[in-house]
């Protein structure tokens, strides 16, 4: 049996994390709401703007008159860009690229050290205590916090989402006829990954232009899969969220899959709990009431085996566990004791982030998007307002608020449909006995509303330069064909769309608004896949699956990715920055790429845009895509081919600093 017959589908595990990372399973909205896809047709079928050649028919059918004007100006300009850099030349490799001029050093990797008396990593001798006081695994969110309001000292947020089992312990991986196996688990190994889990809050400093760690910092914490949390808003207490661990329905230990997150504008750090499914086992009680509610959530998933160890991940033993997980944590970096607050209101679904703005009258809103194919936008309007004076004064304001849900028309229009106990369907005629069962089935609460079903709602950032709000739609590759037309020829949608809001007055709390599609992406020069970049895009510059996003002060918008397979698009996941406004408007380019196997995350950057920090999760996974690699990428093949893994890229997840060679801001 030769290594290149190993096929990575037969990979056996109860670990295997795409399936929590990118919700690949045909998503469980059971409601014949409309779908983002059918709304784009109608609306774009109305408008009549199928003319000309196949190219610009894709083009037309998938992106709004305004962005398609917009990116023909900037063909006729041939300039009007915000970015000015040197782009950088798609491909794949086993390391990173960034563009010309500009650096990218790794800052920090799975098990440094983050503390003076944090141990020295061994990968090959780890332990649950050694990970308690080391960088996670699986670098998600990357926030930044200034201390003492300075762009070049801070606190460092990082989410830390997922554990790779088969990349993180070496001997677990065996191959028996032609099928890769992992060693089932055994409590040590449960017990680093749960360790492995959770955030780091980090104090980090530029000296002599090189960003630094301070691991003297006061403030320095690991959140893991078991820090104890207090649960907050209209769901603390319910009966709903009592386990024979908590009877009180107020008190959990950890926090799970979180993936991005934000920092509000008081200066706290939110969480937001993804995936959860997936670390349950196990089944309910026969005829117990929670089987619909987790059925429409997915659970139980069994990719982890926590629950062989632990009750509380056990559904026969603890069934109403998993109503405790898939809310926004917020935590008070300020405090390194504080409880990490669960923080009710803002609903529980999978989270993908928690951005947010402070609108005109100074409410905070929190955009929110649900990742699974076929479910919602939300957006969250606190009930009371920023008090930039007064931190203490803000510290509760995420406890009360409106809850929103998204419905695109197909005229353009976006309605927030209000997500209220005893308004419209969310009554005790349909099962809603307070604000506390609508949030705990916030899904339910939104299908009954008639929202819109999206493709996978990843992270939404508000930018408060234009006023617009950008929607990452990963993907939906389990669109029927008979959900598309002829304006809108995309079923099994492999490479997702970015949607841009505009708020109705440009008021972020509005309950009403217009939407544009900014970008349908994938690669423009085959027609059938209709994606809509400019024609100035080069063929580095076009990317798919959009995931992460961030906005920089001056309002340009930058695009992760996560999803590009290298073996299909000859190209790894990475950044690129997209012109927005203007001539150049729907214009991509390149700004910096990850090894093979990995996703993008982040990205972050500082005030003053002097420097980017960017999240590389998962390098090598699935390096069978590439050819060099020769057999699956698991920990041992790679130590042999690069002995100097443990201080270079392959294998372990990094928060990576990108700086200009010359001082200068990024992007230009």
């Amino acid at each position: 049996m030769t290594d290149d017959t190993i096929d990575p589908a037969t990979l056996e595990s109860p670990f295997r994390t795409s399936l929590l990372e990118e919700a690949e399973g045909d998503g469980s909205n059971p409601t014949a709401n409309p779908t983002m896809g059918e709304l784009i047709s109608v609306r774009f079928s109305r408008r009549g703007l199928l003319k000309g050649s196949l190219a610009v028919s894709a083009i037309a059918s998938t992106v709004g008159p305004m962005a398609l004007l917009s990116a023909e100006k900037a063909k006729a300009a041939g300039n009007g860009s915000a970015f000015t850099f040197v782009e950088v030349e798609a491909g794949v490799d086993q390391t990173h690229h960034v563009a010309e001029g500009y650096t990218a050093e790794p800052l920090l990797r799975w098990g440094d050290a983050l503390f003076v008396d944090s141990p020295e990593f061994d990968p090959k001798n780890q332990s649950a205590e050694a990970q308690r006081k080391q960088f996670g695994y699986n670098n998600d969110y990357v926030g930044f916090i200034p201390l003492d309001g300075s762009a070049e000292h801070g606190l460092l947020v990082v989410n830390h989402e997922y554990t790779n089992e088969h990349l993180m312990f070496p001997g677990i991986v065996s191959v028996a006829e032609g099928k890769l196996k992992v060693a089932p688990a055994d409590l040590k190994r449960v017990d680093i990954e749960m360790a492995a889990h959770g955030g780091t809050i980090v104090e980090i400093r530029k000296v002599d232009g090189k960003w630094q760690v301070v691991r003297e910092g006061k403030l320095n914490r690991r959140i893991t899969s078991t820090t104890q949390m207090q649960v907050t808003g209209p769901a603390a207490g319910h009966d709903r969220l009592k386990t024979n661990e908590d009877p009180t329905g107020t008190k959990v230990i950890g926090t799970l899959n979180n993936c991005a997150g934000g920092v509000t504008p008081w200066g706290t750090y939110v969480m937001a709990e993804e995936n959860f499914h997936g670390y349950f086992l196990g089944k309910l009680p026969e005829g117990h009431k929670e089987a619909a509610n987790y059925k429409r959530y997915g659970v139980p998933d069994s990719t982890y085996e926590w629950g062989n160890f632990y009750d509380r991940f056990d559904l026969a033993k603890e069934p109403n566990s998993p109503n405790r997980y898939g809310w926004i944590v917020e935590v008070d970096v300020n405090d390194p004791n504080s409880v990490p607050k669960k923080r009710t209101a803002l609903g529980r679904f999978k989270h993908e982030g928690a951005e947010s703005i402070v609108a005109k009258d100074g409410r905070v809103v929190f955009y929110l998007g649900d990742d699974e194919r076929f479910d919602y936008v939300y957006k969250f309007v606190t009930a009371g307002t920023f008090n930039p004076n007064d931190r203490a004064a803000n510290m509760n304001l995420l406890d009360e608020g409106t809850l929103y849900v998204a419905k695109f028309d197909a005229d353009g229009s976006l309605n927030w449909l209000p997500l209220v106990f005893g308004q419209g369907p969310l009554t005790a005629a349909n099962g809603f006995n307070s604000q506390a069962d609508v949030l705990i089935e916030t899904r339910r609460s939104a299908d009954l509303l008639g929202a819109t079903k999206m493709d996978r709602p990843e992270d939404i950032q508000p930018n408060g330069v234009n006023g617009k709000v950008y929607v990452m739609l990963t993907n939906n590759t389990k669109r029927k064909d008979d959900q598309v037309d002829a304006a809108n020829p995309r079923a099994k949608n492999a490479f997702g769309h970015i949607i841009e809001i505009t708020e109705a007055n440009g008021d972020f709390t509005a309950a009403n608004g217009k939407w544009e599609v900014l970008l349908k992406c994938g690669d423009p020069s085959v027609a059938a896949v209709g994606a809509s970049f400019s024609t100035d895009t080069s063929k580095n510059g076009w990317f798919g699956m959009p995931d992460n996003c961030a906005v920089d002060s001056a309002g340009r918008l930058w695009v992760s990715t996560d999803g590009n397979n290298a073996k299909e698009t000859g190209r790894t996941d990475g950044l690129w920055a997209v012109d927005v406004d203007g001539e150049a408007r729907a214009t991509s380019k390149l700004f910096f790429r990850v090894p093979v196997g990995a996703e993008m995350c982040g990205p972050l950057f500082t005030p003053d845009d002097r420097t980017a920090f960017v999240a590389v999760q998962h390098p090598a996974d699935g390096g069978t895509d590439w050819a060099p690699f020769g057999r699956p990428s698991y920990y041992e093949d790679l130590s042999t081919r690069w002995p100097d893994f443990k201080d270079d890229m392959p294998v372990r997840p990094a928060v990576v600093v990108i700086m200009k060679q010359d001082g200068g801001k990024i992007g230009s």
